[in-house]
């Protein structure tokens, strides 16, 4: 599950680079300690309207089938923010466009790097809120244009996933001045020079795709083996919709977040009328220590607490989880037995669709013994669930496993406001509450919902279609999937879960020793309170559309995150689905159709298949595809 550990691509940090005067009225000051920016000149960046930027020498390509252009291009900034290099000497961008590149940049890095930072590539990707910065250009090399740059074809050192330290390449750099983050030259090398006064910021980033910088599982199988055109096509849609990539989705997904909500602003000082850092209200602005409920086990704080062997029981760990959950086969009534077909459906865009309008916590949490429950505060607090009754046709919500709590644990504030919210009386006994909390990831959610939903409108499916046009459209989505637009749509659906899976990014390489910090516990958004209350957010959201579904005699028989399976006497979602007396869906339950929350057709299979599944203990939604969901990255 991509919301659980992220996947080992780091979103390391960059070196600090000190802003400039001329750049400080518009800054975010977050740029001093986050990756660079390229400044392209003196001054506030050039705006250019569409249809009126800086064009090419010359535009190519434009026959049918050379220039992918998508349904609906969307107007762009310069020349885009990326360009795809295939080894000759062309690049290429945006909507089909050619540009030359100058002589030695084919085969020499620094001036390839130079020419991306140049008026004559004009690359931008304009900012994405008032206090933030630019996106920096974004070179995609081919395995030809990799080769011809000097570049081996696969990184030797496959644990750490980048150059060795003499590399000539790297040699290279350093003696035209230019710098590595810490994450060294891998998959997607961020190179940069430290911020002047003259020259600004100036920074690339590069997308090695022989190196597996585009992951199969988020991109899809063969989209790195895509022409050149197709995949800037891809990637300027991906970029123009969600963000120009930074590295895999799961680091696209966090550095959306700060890029919507910079954590700081450029703020005059009234008395020294200096320009000067300041928070931005409703922002992660620094980062802070996690409780110990939600600290992973590697984490320093549990490190101070517990011995290294020890095992955490729910009442010293929080465990906000999505759902793995398979029913008691014995479970099954006569009835059931009687259907033929084993139906998934599958929540779209569960984890977004929990982020909307959830309140989070922004600074620390407070340690508060005996305390009153509120549900609108954020946090997590111990409580004793294991009295509610609860229907064993149906997974507990309190648990990722689906089976009832046995005593004290630990708990998010949604999953204990939905045992308020089922009547249970809630006295938690010690809570860890963050008093500062808002929306932040509202932002984040819209971006992501409007990508979602504008791609699948590319893709013939929109929010206007009846359900059975709606299968329809999907069915026929699965049998002739687009090369460019289907890629985005699983990158988009990726970066979700691995944004949030980001939040808390456990420790990675062999020289990790357990209680020491590492890296991403730097980061202002590495916080796995946040990522539990959205998880916790999802899997009530499920249980409250599955217990509407029980009311009417409908029961599970397999949920997995956001995919439930029930038994039908069809092989569709309408076989089963109930409707009112007028035929409409059942309010509170799931409804088919193409909006984050609404479920789609996840796959059938027949009632042998479910039950043999559930006899040997293996979970029917894991499987309902026809293979393991997880190779899908879900």
């Amino acid at each position: 599950n991509a919301v659980n550990a992220a996947a080992p691509d780091p979103a390391a940090a960059a070196q600090p680079a000190a802003p400039t005067p001329a750049e400080a009225p518009t800054l975010n000051a977050v740029n001093a300690v986050n990756a660079p920016t390229p400044a392209r000149a003196a001054g506030p960046p050039r705006r250019t309207p569409p249809g009126s930027g800086a064009q090419p020498r010359f535009r190519e390509g434009t026959g049918r089938g050379t220039a992918p252009q998508g349904p609906h291009p969307a107007p762009l900034e310069g020349n885009g923010p990326l360009v795809v290099l295939d080894g000759t000497d062309k690049a290429h961008a945006a909507h089909g466009l050619l540009l030359p590149l100058p002589p030695k940049a084919r085969t020499d890095l620094p001036t390839l790097i130079a020419w991306a930072l140049g008026p004559e590539a004009d690359l931008r990707s304009p900012r994405l809120h008032r206090n933030g910065k630019d996106g920096d250009p974004l070179l995609v090399l081919t395995a030809a244009a990799a080769e011809a740059l000097g570049l081996p074809p696969t990184l030797e050192d496959r644990r750490a996933l980048r150059l060795p330290d003499g590399h000539p390449t790297l040699k290279l750099l350093a003696k035209a001045k230019w710098q590595l983050t810490r994450r060294g030259f891998g998959p997607w090398p961020r190179i940069y020079r430290p911020a002047s006064p003259t020259t600004g910021r100036q920074c690339v980033q590069l997308a090695v795709l022989p190196w597996g910088a585009l992951d199969a599982r988020a991109w899809g199988e063969h989209t790195a083996e895509l022409p050149a055109p197709e995949l800037a096509a891809l990637l300027t849609t991906y970029a123009t919709r969600v963000l120009t990539p930074r590295g895999s989705t799961a680091v696209s997904g966090l550095e959306l977040m700060t890029a919507l909500r910079p954590p700081t602003r450029a703020a005059r000082n009234s008395q020294t009328n200096v320009w000067e850092s300041a928070p931005v209200p409703g922002s992660l602005t620094r980062a802070v220590d996690p409780a110990p409920p939600e600290a992973p086990d590697e984490h320093p704080v549990v490190a101070a607490l517990h011995p290294r062997s020890h095992q955490r029981t729910p009442d010293q760990v929080l465990d906000e989880e999505a759902y793995d959950w398979i029913r008691d086969p014995q479970l099954l009534t006569d009835a059931e037995c009687t259907r033929t077909h084993a139906v998934g459906i599958d929540v779209n865009m569960a984890f977004a669709a929990a982020a909307n309008r959830l309140l989070v916590g922004i600074g620390p949490a407070v340690h508060t013994p005996a305390p009153r429950f509120d549900p609108k505060m954020p946090g997590c607090w111990l409580a004793d669930l294991s009295s509610l009754e609860l229907d064993p046709r149906l997974p507990s919500p309190f648990t990722p496993s689906g089976l009832p709590p046995t005593g004290p644990a630990w708990y998010a504030t949604p999953t204990l406001a939905y045992a308020q919210e089922l009547g249970h009386p809630v006295h938690p006994t010690e809570a860890w509450l963050r008093p500062d909390h808002g929306p932040y990831l509202d932002a984040w959610y819209t971006r992501l919902r409007d990508a979602y939903v504008a791609t699948m409108a590319d893709l013939g499916v929109t929010s206007g279609l009846s359900e059975t046009a709606f299968l329809a459209a999907m069915a026929e989505l699965q049998e002739h999937p687009d090369p460019v637009l289907k890629p985005v749509l699983s990158a988009i659906k990726s970066t979700v879960k691995g944004g949030i899976g980001k939040l808390r990014e456990r420790p990675q390489g062999a020289g990790y020793r357990p209680g020491e910090p590492w890296p991403a516990l730097e980061r202002p958004t590495w916080r796995p309170d946040i990522r539990a209350a959205v998880i916790s957010t999802a899997r009530v959201n499920m249980h409250r559309k599955m217990l509407r579904l029980a009311a009417v005699g409908l029961h599970p028989i397999a949920v997995l995150s956001d995919c439930a399976v029930y038994l039908s006497d069809g092989p569709g979602p309408l076989d089963f689905l109930p409707r009112t007396p007028e035929g409409k869906p059942l309010p509170g339950g799931f409804r088919l159709g193409v909006s984050p929350g609404m479920v789609k057709h996840e796959g059938t299979q027949s009632l042998l298949w479910a039950v043999e599944m559930l006899d040997q203990g293996l979970n029917p939604a894991r499987h309902i595809k026809g293979h393991d969901a997880a190779a899908d990255g879900e």
